[in-house]
């Protein structure tokens, strides 16, 4: 990779000392900002009688009270810094810890967003030579479709927008613009995979060379890669690169050829990884992914809790960055399950569900049973006989987690009616009834 280029910046190179020192600069920074700005953080500075001028580096944030999901959700209007005047573009999360919330974006958040993309698609290996096919919504307030387009725009390549689904119209694209790349969603280049396999389409002899993935996992805690990307290169050796971003944070982690987590961008985010008691973890634990935003001038948030458990990684990385890296994530906090004694994730089910062949797709739903516990049900859509293989399955999560859930089989057109639901950006892959509430995540 040529470490010239303008979206390879140089603080991501630097030795870890020289990253901390220049967070701790721009930390004090965005705590002016905010005490200057925002009618939540200067209320909550005025209220607990905090002095940010006491705040001097990453290592003081613990001095902090944390920002929660549910203070954007009551006071979502007092974490505008901005009159209404300045806001360009409206956007909402995805409502997948509960209600949707908005945010605003000026003309320099939009810029703050296209550069993180550039930088981000260059970390994983892309350049203006690259064609990339978004297979990504870009509308119905969805940030990420944006995002991608913007980045991919300052970064000088070309870009086709098709949107998310419809894979004869994905193969009908890459036929005829041939793409080198796309962005899409992992499952769904199965189903890509599977579509040209009955069409006749020659797949490997195709454009494309690699994939940079959103919103589901590819790799186990020890960055190999999981079920569902081994699945995907087993039948198609692309390059794959994983993401992880938020709305919240409007800045995404992406791998770099390495493979060997997602690379912080200094100048952008401060992220610490807390415990039960919002305290940092040591690395090799798991913690809460909190964030600090860095140059957001609508919506900046300070020691936000995204929800997501992760492992994160401080050694120098081969490609020439010396940034933290953020492994994979092991699950989202609220999505937790106790099941029979045993604690789950969703990704330690899909993991599982994603290494028998005969499963050609699924959704785990999860509700509160008749004496108050956790209970599992795994919607499946199978190629085979139902029954014969009811049994087969429970067998496989009893030999990985101890613990077999309920099976449910039914037919692909109800899978898909689960899977999308009315509003959703992105397919469901879970559903948690939990409590008389019902939230989606993909």
């Amino acid at each position: 990779m040529n470490i010239n280029n303008a979206f390879f910046p140089q603080i991501e190179r630097e030795p870890l000392t020289v990253i901390a020192g220049y967070q701790n600069g721009r930390l004090q920074e965005a705590l002016h900002y905010l005490k200057a700005n925002s009618p939540f953080y200067s209320q909550m500075f005025r209220s607990q009688h905090i002095d940010t001028l006491k705040i001097k580096t990453v290592a003081d944030l613990v001095n902090l009270p944390v920002t929660t999901k549910s203070d954007l959700q009551t006071r979502n209007d007092d974490f505008l810094c901005t009159p209404k005047t300045k806001i360009i573009d409206y956007i909402t999360t995805s409502g997948t810890l509960g209600n949707p919330v908005t945010f605003a974006m000026t003309d320099k958040d939009l810029d703050r967003l296209a550069y993180n993309e550039a930088i981000s698609f260059t970390c994983a290996g892309g350049s203006e030579s690259d064609i990339y096919q978004l297979m990504t919504t870009i509308d119905r307030r969805f940030m990420a479709g944006l995002a991608y387009f913007l980045g991919i725009r300052m970064l000088g390549a070309g870009v086709v927008r098709v949107g998310n689904g419809i894979p004869e119209l994905q193969w009908d694209t890459i036929q005829r613009i041939r793409p080198n790349a796309i962005v899409a969603v992992p499952s769904f280049i199965l189903k890509l995979i599977d579509y040209a396999e009955q069409h006749g389409i020659d797949y490997l002899g195709s454009s494309i060379t690699k994939a940079i993935c959103i919103g589901e996992p590819l790799r186990n805690s020890n960055l190999s890669l999981n079920t569902l990307g081994r699945r995907i290169t087993e039948k198609w050796p692309l390059k794959l690169f994983s993401t992880y971003a938020s709305t919240e944070m409007a800045t995404s982690f992406t791998e770099c050829c390495e493979g060997t987590g997602g690379h912080l961008h200094p100048e952008l985010i401060i992220v610490e990884f807390l415990d039960e008691n919002n305290m940092p973890v040591k690395e090799g634990e798991p913690g809460e992914v909190t964030i600090t935003t860095l140059g957001v001038e609508g919506m900046p948030l300070l020691r936000f809790k995204t929800g997501d458990i992760c492992h994160h990684f401080n050694v120098p990385c081969p490609c020439g960055r010396n940034t933290m890296r953020l492994g994979p994530i092991i699950g989202r906090k609220n999505q937790m399950i106790k099941y029979k004694g045993t604690t789950l994730f969703p990704p330690a089910l899909y993991d599982i569900l994603d290494n028998i062949a005969y499963i050609s797709n699924y959704v785990v739903e999860v509700f509160t049973n008749d004496i108050g516990t956790d209970e599992i049900l795994i919607h499946i859509h199978a190629t085979e006989s139902d029954l014969e293989n009811e049994q087969e399955i429970k067998e496989h999560f009893r030999a990985k987690l101890r613990v077999a859930p309920m099976i449910s089989f039914v037919s692909e057109s109800t899978i898909l009616s689960m899977q999308l639901p009315a509003l959703s950006r992105k397919p469901v892959k879970f559903i948690d009834k939990r409590n008389k509430t019902e939230n989606y995540s993909g």
